[in-house]
């Protein structure tokens, strides 16, 4: 990032406006060592991306985590750290979980899930927004409908027009709103999914969302004007 950004002061005004519980995550994805800031240690042991995400959130926990870090292969793959397994790429791995009619309509859904090339990433490396010793491609915030809806509304304070988020009940941290934000530039939020929900601690009525480091300072001013407009709720 050539634009200085104070992303302390960012995390504290979607914190107090937002009402989150928890902080902000900053995401970074590590195309080769010598970008992980000096002294980050990497995680011990084995753990989902959604997960490791929630350590950020709620523990303040920063880190960095390789490819043998990752316990999920869909996320791993998602996140460019690995090649898409068969079974993935065939639309069995799914189909097994019982999501879906067939093997076809699970290979139709994994074809569009966005994801970055194979082993373009060294390490994904998390922080708590407002301590992160690096500049994150994604911002990624986990919060009530109530709270979407203001960062929703946040997005288009400055231009106007519509959202589009894509999702498909699958991949939701990994994929929807780490990969696909950082790939399109855009914000996108969704629903969560079932192993972000039964691994990571997202609750029932909570959704997930990304934001793109380089959009961050104006969604933070925005939502203090939206959340304070006259017909705001």
């Amino acid at each position: 990032m050539r634009t200085k950004i104070n992303y302390a002061e960012c995390s504290e005004t979607l914190k107090k406006y937002l009402g989150l519980h928890g902080s902000p995550v900053a995401l970074m994805l590590a195309m080769k060592k010598e970008l992980i800031p000096d002294g980050l240690p990497q995680i011990e042991g084995k753990h989902r991306h959604c997960g490791m995400v929630s350590l950020a959130r709620k523990e303040g926990k920063i880190f960095y985590a390789t490819v043998d870090n990752h316990e999920c292969m869909g996320g791993a793959w998602a996140l460019g750290l690995r090649e898409i397994t068969d079974t993935l790429r065939s639309g069995q791995f799914y189909f097994k979980l019982g999501k879906f009619e067939s093997w076809a309509a699970c290979k139709r859904t994994i074809d569009r899930i966005h994801h970055l090339d194979a082993r373009e990433t060294y390490a994904t490396v998390y922080a708590p927004l407002e301590k992160t010793p690096f500049a994150p491609h994604v911002v990624l915030i986990v919060a009530n409908p109530r709270s979407m809806l203001k960062l929703a509304q946040s997005s288009l304070f400055r231009l106007g027009g519509r959202i589009y988020p894509e999702f498909s009940g699958i991949q939701s941290v990994c994929s929807d709103v780490a990969a696909q934000t950082y790939l399109s530039g855009k914000l996108n939020f969704s629903l969560g999914c079932d192993g972000s929900r039964k691994f990571s601690g997202i609750t029932d009525d909570e959704m997930v969302m990304g934001i793109p480091g380089e959009l961050l300072p104006e969604i933070a001013e925005a939502i203090k004007i939206v959340t304070g407009a006259p017909g705001s709720v």
